[in-house]
């Protein structure tokens, strides 16, 4: 079964459409929304593992123009 988590990202003003559209281009994002809160985003990622997921987030996600923060938060059942 493949490792899920959800992430949070808070985005510098005016580019949340741009890091919508960056993250929809990445293997293993499953759904990139657009949110009202404290967060910008919510981006579920899906992986073999917990490993491939930390690859994912730091490599891929953060190095994203546009992002200032993000919140990782692993599913831990279904």
């Amino acid at each position: 079964m493949a490792t899920r988590a959800f992430v949070l990202i808070e985005t510098a003003v005016g580019k949340t459409r741009d890091v919508v559209s960056a993250l929809n281009s990445l293997e293993g994002m499953k759904s990139v929304d657009v949110v009202t809160g404290p967060y910008d985003i919510i981006a579920v990622v899906e992986a073999p593992d917990l490993g491939s997921i930390g690859d994912i987030v730091t490599g891929k996600v953060h190095t994203i123009g546009g992002i200032q923060r993000t919140v990782t938060c692993l599913t831990v059942g279904r």
